[in-house]
This record gives C-alpha cells, sequence and structure tokens, in this order.
C-alpha cells in the first residue's frame, strides 16, 4: 500500500478492511511517500506497533506512486501480493476468497476480481462485473483494475512497477506480466471497493491526463514487445483503440449468400466498390435459386467485374452450406462472410478486420451492425441471453458506450454473427466450416465456439461498422429444429456461463444489467 497525506479517516478504513479478513494469513506492506500531515506518520506508527503483520516504510523524499509501490513490494515476503490504494477498502472475505482460487487452481499467476465504488458519503455504487481474462480487452482499457493479486516472483521477473507509468502503473504492469503467463482467473464477486474523491481516477480518469498517456505509452509497449505493428489512440480517456498497420495485403474473399431481393444486395454490392478503401478482396455472390428478372439483370452486370464471381446453389436454402461453399471455391487467404442486407458504413472496414484476424491468436472477428434507424444490432454474442445466444447492446443507440464503455472499444466475446465474420481461411478449414445441421440460427455462434474450443480467440470491433436491414420492429423466431440442436451441442457450456460475460449480469436484457 502506497501512502501519501491520505484523508485519516479513509486511511484508517482502508487498513481496517486488511485487519478486518476472515483469512488470517496476510501482511500489510505500507510505503508511506514523504507524507506532510504529521497524523498520517502517527497513525501507521501506532498501527505497527501494535499488529506485527503490519509493516511501515517511510520514504525520506517523495518517490511517486511507483516508487513507493516498489518500497512496499521491499517488505513483502508472501507468495502472492495484493494492491490496495490508501484510501480504499477490502471486502471482509476479500483474501479467504483469492485463498480459495488458489487452493483449487495452485498453478495460477494472477487472479482479479469484481469492484465496486464508495461516494462521498461512503455508499457502495457502480458495481463493475468482469470477463474472464480478455487479452484484446485488456489492450482497450484496463478492465482488470481491482482487486489485483499476483504470484510475487512474477512481479520481480517483470520488473515490478516501471518509472515513468504513474497513474497506469498497474495497467503497465498486468499487460506485462500477462505477456508472461496465461494461468489467469476471475472471482466473479465484489472484492474491493475503490473510492471516488475529487481528482481520483475512481472519479474521473480525465482529470489525471498524464495517466492517460502512461496508458498509452503502456500500450505502445506491449505492442512493440509483441511484434504488433499498430499505435494506440484514445477514443475517451481510460479508452483506447489500436490502429492496426498491416504489413501485408492478402486476398480477401467476401462471400454473401443471396436470393432475389435485388435492391439489398445492389445496396450491400456498391458500398463494397464504391466505399471500401482496401482494394485487394474478390466478391463471391452465392446465387440460391433466385428468379427475379432485376436480380438476375444484376448478377450479369457486376459478373463483367474481374474480381466477381457468381456461383449456383441449387438447393433448399442452408445458410452453413452456402457459406461452405462459398469458402472452397474462394481463393483469398482471409474469408469475410456477409449477409446480402448490410451496407459497408466505415470506409477502412476490412482494414480495421484485418488488424485482427491476421493475429494467429485470433480466429474470428467481427463487426459493428446497426440497425436502420442508427440503434445496435450487433456487438458481439453473448452466451446464454435470451435462453440460447443473442446481441450484446442490442438496440441501444449507435453511440452508446456501452456497460463501463465495452460498447466502443475492441474486446473478446464468445462469439460475433456471420452477418459480417472475418476469419482466415486456414482457422475455417481447420475447425470444419460451418455446421449443416444448422440450416438457419446459431450457425455463426457454433462456428465461433469451435473457434474458441480450437485454442484461438474471437474479437469483435466498434470500428468497422455496417448497416444491417434485418427488421427493426420483429425479431424473427429461430427454427426449433436449430435452437435444439444448438443447446444440446453446446448446453453444457451456455450453463457454465459465458466467460465474457459475468455471473452477476442479467441473461434477460442486452444492456448488462444487473442480474437480480
Amino acid at each position: 500500500m502506497p501512502v501519501f497525506n491520505p484523508r485519516l479517516k479513509h486511511l484508517r478504513t482502508a487498513v481496517e478492511s486488511v485487519r478486518a479478513q476472515c483469512y488470517p494469513e496476510w501482511e500489510l506492506c505500507i510505503a508511506d511517500d514523504g507524507s506532510t500531515d504529521a497524523a498520517v506518520r502517527r497513525l501507521l506508527e501506532d498501527y505497527a506497533a501494535h499488529d506485527p503483520r503490519i509493516k511501515v516504510q517511510f520514504l525520506g523524499e517523495r518517490r511517486g506512486i511507483v516508487g513507493a509501490s516498489n518500497a512496499a513490494l521491499d517488505l513483502a515476503t508472501g507468495e502472492f501480493v495484493a494492491f490496495l490504494d490508501h484510501d480504499d477498502e477490502l471486502a471482509p472475505w476479500a483474501l479467504y476468497e483469492v485463498a480459495q482460487a488458489l487452493n483449487a487452481e495452485p498453478d495460477l499467476d494472477v487472479i482479479y476480481s469484481d469492484e465496486d465504488k464508495l461516494d462521498e458519503q461512503g455508499r457502495r455504487t457502480e458495481p463493475f462485473f468482469k470477463p474472464e481474462f480478455s487479452p484484446e480487452t485488456l489492450l482497450s482499457m484496463n478492465y482488470i483494475g481491482h482487486l489485483l493479486v499476483i504470484r510475487r516472483e512474477l512481479v520481480e521477473a517483470v520488473g515490478r512497477f516501471r518509472p515513468g507509468f504513474d497513474g497506469s502503473q498497474d495497467h503497465d504492469l498486468v499487460l506485462r506480466v500477462t505477456e508472461r503467463t496465461s494461468r489467469v482467473r476471475r472471482i466473479p464477486k465484489v472484492l474491493y471497493h475503490w473510492r471516488k474523491v475529487p481528482g481520483s481516477t475512481a472519479q474521473d480518469i480525465a482529470a489525471k491526463p498524464l495517466a492517460v498517456k502512461a496508458s498509452l505509452q503502456a500500450i505502445s509497449e506491449a505492442l512493440e514487445r509483441r511484434k504488433r505493428p499498430g499505435r494506440p489512440e484514445v477514443v475517451v480517456p481510460g479508452w483506447y483503440r489500436v490502429c492496426w498497420e498491416l504489413l501485408n495485403s492478402p486476398v480477401v474473399s467476401v462471400i454473401i449468400p443471396s436470393r432475389d431481393q435485388a435492391d439489398a444486395l445492389k445496396r450491400c454490392v456498391w458500398s463494397i466498390f464504391n466505399k471500401s478503401t482496401y482494394r485487394n478482396w474478390e466478391l463471391l455472390v452465392i446465387d440460391n435459386q433466385s428468379r427475379e428478372p432485376e436480380t438476375l439483370e444484376f448478377f450479369a452486370e457486376i459478373s463483367r467485374f474481374p474480381n466477381v464471381r457468381i456461383l449456383k446453389y441449387n438447393a433448399p436454402f442452408n445458410f452453413a452450406k452456402i457459406n461452405n461453399l462459398g469458402a472452397a471455391e474462394a481463393r483469398g487467404d482471409v474469408l469475410v462472410f456477409l449477409n446480402n442486407d448490410v451496407e459497408v458504413v466505415t470506409p477502412g472496414w476490412l482494414e480495421e478486420l484485418l488488424g485482427f484476424a491476421l493475429q494467429p491468436e485470433i480466429g474470428a472477428v467481427g463487426a459493428k451492425l446497426l440497425l436502420p434507424d442508427g440503434r445496435i444490432q450487433h456487438g458481439g454474442v453473448i452466451l446464454g441471453l435470451s435462453g440460447g445466444a443473442d446481441h450484446a447492446f442490442y438496440g441501444l443507440p449507435a453511440d452508446h458506450p456501452g456497460y463501463f464503455g465495452l460498447a466502443m472499444v475492441a474486446r473478446n466475446c464468445s462469439a460475433v454473427t456471420a452477418a459480417c465474420l472475418m476469419t482466415r481461411r486456414e482457422v475455417f478449414e481447420k475447425v470444419g466450416g460451418f455446421d449443416p445441421m444448422l440450416h438457419v440460427a446459431f450457425n455463426d455462434v457454433d462456428l465461433c465456439l469451435r473457434i474458441l474450443a480450437a485454442g484461438y480467440r474471437v474479437v469483435w470491433t466498434p470500428f468497422a461498422v455496417l448497416y444491417h436491414y434485418e427488421s427493426t420492429t420483429r425479431r424473427k423466431a429461430h427454427p426449433v429444429e436449430n435452437t435444439r440442436y444448438f443447446l444440446q451441442k453446446w448446453g453444457d457450456q451456455i450453463r457454465r456461463g459465458d466467460p465474457y460475460y459475468n455471473p452477476n449480469l442479467a441473461l434477460d436484457s442486452f444492456d448488462f444489467r444487473i442480474r437480480i
């Protein structure tokens, strides 16, 4: 615990929250960073004199939060270290929950929990129920926050907190630590209470512009270490976007199943031609028994382009089989599955998707889709939502930040819709493509779950935007046989819960409201 001139009552409640732990095996390591309030020193000396588990070091000169935190680490002897600010509080069972997690999985290196905030009156507010470990989300924001517990030898191995990152030293630390280990676990319980005081990061990170600058530097250096060409930029203070640099320009095969509906198809195709800034693509329209003259005329018109092909699928509609045919005929190493009723909005949509899809750890990436009236149609898929799987943030305004800003940054999720889904051919073929048993619904979710099971990650990005002209007044019911098959296949995983959601959040609402 680094300390510098806190309010005495807040410092006292912080220390007492540790002393009140029902798990007894702890030590509290405090480094006072030259507090000018003599009462702070007296209080800390009194605690150290009466409780041998409390160790205090008084620094002779100001070292800042990084220097003070590292000085506190000098006092630590435990196998694991937890981080507590001088005016925050732990839940009484916080360390017990950590110990219980370690007893269940002794090899864990990093543990974090849900958190909330304390207002000026000490009332708990703004609970943040977090996903399981999400590497792309962590590049977008320090969602891990508090409570954070790390194996001490790992903290030492990465060089502790680094000078120059004051204000975002924890974001920098957790980025470096999670590059060394994947043994990370979330405890889906509020174990940490973060106090909101004027000028604090808990109150408003924009009040600390140096913290924003430090986070940008932390993300930039993480990209360099990982050899991922790109640069971070601020979405809003505390939330970031990585603008990826493409080192090559692979052929992207855009696959569009279609049957008649010439107006919708024209809008989709011409938006790709007229708005896309990425030019190395081919278009495969899979014609599923179109009959209308206007549609056939449009097929003839666009087939004159050298990068457009019209393929025939002469059988009853089966979304999985149609797209599998397109993938088999595609020439590109990167595939985009696209509905015929979407329209490109952001010119750099393919570049944005490629920035993620070309990373070897990522198996699929999806876009932000908007309804014609501007509301969000797709913000990633949540398992268990609406009984099977459904869209995050459905119906929210296009510019809504979402729950704790999750709708305005790239983040990990369990699945994305194949109304706009990019994947590498090697990944698609490795997992066996779309499952033909899911001829209408859940085929995209099933594909993504198999991609996850194969060891890849799935990402949704809000920086590739398309309109999706599905009905704004009525959502179609899924075929019963598709729902039954999907639930039989993935029911166990759905019951375990979506790892990129949180069991404390509702499954009957699209906006991440608390489960009651």
